[in-house]
């Protein structure tokens, strides 16, 4: 068994704590065929980067996103149903301590919220969203912000993160990086890792958080 100490816990939300991937590839893959894309290269990309980012990649900065954004979204709330806890991850971060751990996640505010709750997951005390950044993952700002939301540095904090965009963000704002789930590429190289949440385990500390794994 590893152990760390952090003196804060920042969480990816889809693909880490909830397993939406059957809504992802569905909804983004209606979206690559109704707009002429290939829906490979779509699916590709959007893992772990936020909405608007992905629809500027493919249609355009100039581009007027927000129609699309709007169906997207409405594509998405009527698949809440399917979302799933990646096991072990309610148990998880109901025994992290106050204070020390923020969700940081490329979705908008209120659908994170909202699916959170469904699930079981304890009330989001920090919420780094989709809104609260000018730039997402991989940039290291919504990491960087999450950090500060809890008064810690990014160094002295541990990222967990099942994409290569979110991967590269936490690395980015200089923080300790967990890889959850079976992600292989360059950024991932030499980083710990768990299947999922069952192997992760946390206790309060003198630092903040005792980090187990294994």
């Amino acid at each position: 068994m590893t152990s760390l100490e952090a003196a804060g816990v920042l969480l990816d939300m889809d693909g880490t704590l909830i397993d939406s991937t059957a809504t992802v590839d569905v909804v983004w893959g209606d979206f690559a065929r109704q707009a002429g894309f290939d829906v490979d290269e779509v699916l590709a990309h959007v893992h772990g980067v936020p909405a608007r980012a992905t629809l500027r990649r493919f249609l355009g900065e100039d581009a007027d996103i927000e129609p699309w954004f709007a169906q997207i979204s409405e594509w998405e709330n009527e698949r809440f149903d399917a979302d799933v806890e990646i096991p072990g991850a309610v148990a998880a971060v109901h025994a992290l301590p106050a204070g020390r751990w923020a969700v940081v996640t490329s979705a908008i505010r209120d659908a994170a919220v909202r699916r959170m709750a469904r699930l079981g997951f304890p009330a989001l005390e920090v919420l780094i969203a989709a809104e609260d950044v000018e730039h997402g993952k991989p940039d290291p700002e919504p990491y960087r912000r999450g950090a500060d939301a809890l008064g810690a540095d990014p160094e002295d904090c541990v990222v967990f993160e099942d994409s290569d965009a979110g991967v590269r963000a936490g690395l980015a704002a200089g923080a300790r990086v967990i890889v959850v789930g079976d992600l292989a590429t360059p950024a991932t190289r030499g980083l710990p890792r768990v299947a999922d949440m069952r192997g992760v385990s946390f206790a309060a500390s003198p630092a903040g958080v005792t980090i187990s794994l294994g």
